[in-house]
Protein backbone atom coordinates (compact mmCIF):
# COMPACT_ATOMS: atom_id res chain seq x y z
CA UNK A 1 0.00 0.00 0.00
CA UNK A 2 0.90 3.65 -0.50
CA UNK A 3 0.64 6.36 1.81
CA UNK A 4 1.33 9.84 1.04
CA UNK A 5 2.23 11.96 4.44
CA UNK A 6 1.01 15.25 5.30
CA UNK A 7 2.38 18.25 7.48
CA UNK A 8 6.51 17.87 6.99
CA UNK A 9 7.73 21.15 7.70
CA UNK A 10 4.95 23.02 6.18
CA UNK A 11 5.86 21.88 2.59
CA UNK A 12 2.51 20.21 0.42
CA UNK A 13 4.15 18.30 -2.06
CA UNK A 14 1.50 17.11 -4.69
CA UNK A 15 1.17 12.84 -4.72
CA UNK A 16 2.55 11.08 -6.87
CA UNK A 17 0.07 8.58 -6.21
CA UNK A 18 -3.61 8.24 -5.03
CA UNK A 19 -3.79 8.69 -1.25
CA UNK A 20 -4.05 7.01 1.49
CA UNK A 21 -5.75 9.49 3.69
CA UNK A 22 -5.15 10.18 7.39
CA UNK A 23 -8.83 8.94 8.18
CA UNK A 24 -8.60 5.92 6.18
CA UNK A 25 -5.49 5.29 8.40
CA UNK A 26 -7.21 5.89 11.41
CA UNK A 27 -9.66 3.88 11.04
CA UNK A 28 -7.61 0.80 10.00
CA UNK A 29 -5.06 1.06 12.60
CA UNK A 30 -4.43 0.20 16.07
CA UNK A 31 -4.84 2.93 18.29
CA UNK A 32 -1.31 2.76 19.89
CA UNK A 33 0.09 3.18 16.45
CA UNK A 34 -1.92 6.41 15.42
CA UNK A 35 -0.41 7.87 18.84
CA UNK A 36 2.93 6.41 17.81
CA UNK A 37 2.82 8.20 14.06
CA UNK A 38 0.94 11.59 15.21
CA UNK A 39 4.50 11.61 17.33
CA UNK A 40 6.35 10.76 14.68
CA UNK A 41 4.29 13.55 12.99
CA UNK A 42 5.52 15.87 15.30
CA UNK A 43 9.32 15.08 15.08
CA UNK A 44 8.88 15.13 11.27
CA UNK A 45 7.52 18.67 11.71
CA UNK A 46 10.77 19.69 13.57
CA UNK A 47 13.19 21.82 12.36
CA UNK A 48 16.21 19.88 12.56
CA UNK A 49 18.59 18.19 10.44
CA UNK A 50 17.44 14.77 8.65
CA UNK A 51 19.54 12.21 10.42
CA UNK A 52 18.51 14.22 13.88
CA UNK A 53 15.05 13.76 12.75
CA UNK A 54 15.59 9.71 12.23
CA UNK A 55 17.42 9.50 14.89
CA UNK A 56 14.97 10.91 17.47
CA UNK A 57 12.52 8.16 15.30
CA UNK A 58 14.25 5.72 16.37
CA UNK A 59 14.32 6.20 20.01
CA UNK A 60 10.35 6.62 19.47
CA UNK A 61 9.94 3.68 17.93
CA UNK A 62 12.00 1.69 20.33
CA UNK A 63 11.20 3.09 23.51
CA UNK A 64 7.38 3.37 22.62
CA UNK A 65 6.87 -0.16 21.00
CA UNK A 66 7.50 -3.11 23.03
CA UNK A 67 8.51 -5.61 20.66
CA UNK A 68 10.63 -3.56 18.67
CA UNK A 69 14.30 -3.65 20.18
CA UNK A 70 16.48 -2.52 17.72
CA UNK A 71 15.69 0.42 15.17
CA UNK A 72 17.85 2.05 12.47
CA UNK A 73 18.04 3.04 8.92
CA UNK A 74 20.08 1.79 6.67
CA UNK A 75 20.88 4.03 3.35
CA UNK A 76 21.46 3.21 -0.17
CA UNK A 77 25.01 3.96 -1.17
CA UNK A 78 24.64 3.01 -5.30
CA UNK A 79 28.47 3.79 -5.92
CA UNK A 80 29.38 0.73 -3.56
CA UNK A 81 25.94 -1.71 -3.83
CA UNK A 82 25.51 -2.05 -0.63
CA UNK A 83 23.66 -0.23 2.21
CA UNK A 84 25.55 2.09 4.81
CA UNK A 85 23.50 2.30 8.65
CA UNK A 86 22.29 5.60 9.43
CA UNK A 87 20.41 6.59 13.34
CA UNK A 88 19.89 3.95 14.75
CA UNK A 89 18.77 2.77 18.68
CA UNK A 90 19.38 0.05 20.08
CA UNK A 91 23.07 -2.49 20.91
CA UNK A 92 25.58 -1.28 18.60
CA UNK A 93 26.16 -3.94 15.66
CA UNK A 94 28.74 -4.78 13.50
CA UNK A 95 26.58 -4.62 10.19
CA UNK A 96 27.36 -1.05 9.50
CA UNK A 97 27.80 -1.64 5.46
CA UNK A 98 25.54 -3.87 3.69
CA UNK A 99 26.04 -5.69 0.49
CA UNK A 100 22.55 -5.20 -1.39
CA UNK A 101 21.26 -8.64 -1.91
CA UNK A 102 22.79 -9.73 1.76
CA UNK A 103 20.83 -10.74 4.10
CA UNK A 104 17.22 -9.35 4.88
CA UNK A 105 18.33 -5.58 4.06
CA UNK A 106 20.16 -6.73 1.31
CA UNK A 107 17.00 -8.74 -0.09
CA UNK A 108 14.68 -5.72 0.69
CA UNK A 109 16.87 -3.16 -1.03
CA UNK A 110 17.02 -5.75 -3.92
CA UNK A 111 13.36 -6.53 -4.18
CA UNK A 112 12.62 -3.10 -2.75
CA UNK A 113 9.37 -5.31 -0.96
CA UNK A 114 8.63 -5.01 2.73
CA UNK A 115 10.04 -8.46 4.26
CA UNK A 116 8.49 -9.61 8.08
CA UNK A 117 11.04 -12.44 9.11
CA UNK A 118 9.03 -14.67 12.17
CA UNK A 119 11.59 -15.84 12.59
CA UNK A 120 15.23 -15.57 11.77
CA UNK A 121 16.44 -18.94 12.69
CA UNK A 122 14.47 -20.29 9.18
CA UNK A 123 16.53 -18.01 7.28
CA UNK A 124 19.56 -19.01 5.37
CA UNK A 125 20.29 -15.78 3.94
CA UNK A 126 20.05 -14.19 8.08
CA UNK A 127 22.73 -11.24 8.85
CA UNK A 128 22.79 -12.37 12.50
CA UNK A 129 23.17 -9.21 14.59
CA UNK A 130 22.90 -10.35 17.96
CA UNK A 131 21.66 -13.90 19.86
CA UNK A 132 18.44 -12.56 21.24
CA UNK A 133 17.23 -10.93 17.97
CA UNK A 134 14.57 -13.63 16.97
CA UNK A 135 11.99 -11.66 13.93
CA UNK A 136 12.97 -9.28 12.03
CA UNK A 137 10.93 -6.41 9.80
CA UNK A 138 12.50 -4.16 6.90
CA UNK A 139 10.52 -1.46 5.44
CA UNK A 140 11.98 -0.20 2.10
CA UNK A 141 12.12 4.11 1.82
CA UNK A 142 11.12 5.36 -1.62
CA UNK A 143 11.63 8.18 -3.90
CA UNK A 144 10.09 8.79 -7.24
CA UNK A 145 10.02 4.95 -7.66
CA UNK A 146 13.92 4.37 -6.74
CA UNK A 147 15.08 2.65 -3.34
CA UNK A 148 16.87 4.98 -1.15
CA UNK A 149 16.83 3.89 2.32
CA UNK A 150 14.81 1.04 4.66
CA UNK A 151 14.19 1.10 8.02
CA UNK A 152 15.13 -1.99 9.47
CA UNK A 153 13.45 -3.81 13.21
CA UNK A 154 14.57 -6.51 15.01
CA UNK A 155 12.77 -7.83 17.92
CA UNK A 156 13.32 -10.45 20.70
CA UNK A 157 10.77 -11.90 20.34
CA UNK A 158 9.20 -14.59 18.07
CA UNK A 159 6.18 -13.36 15.94
CA UNK A 160 5.63 -10.79 17.04
CA UNK A 161 4.97 -8.30 13.71
CA UNK A 162 1.26 -7.73 12.58
CA UNK A 163 -0.24 -6.48 9.37
CA UNK A 164 -0.68 -3.03 11.68
CA UNK A 165 2.83 -2.74 12.14
CA UNK A 166 3.64 -3.41 8.46
CA UNK A 167 1.03 -0.51 7.62
CA UNK A 168 2.09 1.64 10.18
CA UNK A 169 5.98 1.07 9.71
CA UNK A 170 5.22 1.59 5.76
CA UNK A 171 3.24 4.96 6.26
CA UNK A 172 6.74 5.90 8.27
CA UNK A 173 8.54 5.09 5.63
CA UNK A 174 6.31 7.53 3.24
CA UNK A 175 6.76 10.10 5.48
CA UNK A 176 10.54 10.01 5.63
CA UNK A 177 10.79 9.63 2.11
CA UNK A 178 8.76 13.13 2.13
CA UNK A 179 11.86 14.07 4.51
CA UNK A 180 14.71 12.95 2.15
CA UNK A 181 12.48 15.27 -0.61
CA UNK A 182 12.17 18.16 1.19
CA UNK A 183 15.97 17.73 2.36
CA UNK A 184 17.10 17.84 -1.15
CA UNK A 185 14.76 20.71 -2.10
CA UNK A 186 16.08 22.90 0.77
CA UNK A 187 19.62 22.06 0.24
CA UNK A 188 18.86 23.06 -3.63
CA UNK A 189 17.48 26.05 -2.34
CA UNK A 190 20.23 27.23 -0.11
CA UNK A 191 23.01 26.42 -3.23
CA UNK A 192 20.95 28.61 -5.59
CA UNK A 193 20.82 31.51 -2.79
CA UNK A 194 24.59 30.96 -2.44
CA UNK A 195 25.43 31.53 -6.32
Amino acid sequence: MIFYCFGIGGLNLPPRTPRYTEEMFERSMNRDFIDYFRKIRKILSAKKGRNEILKSICVLLQNEVEHYNWVGFYFLDKARNELVLGPYAGAATDHTNIQIGRGICGQVAETKQTRIIQDVSKEDNYLSCSINVKSEIVIPIMKDGEFIAELDIDSHFHSPFSDDDREFLEKVGSCVAELFIQTELYEILISAQRD
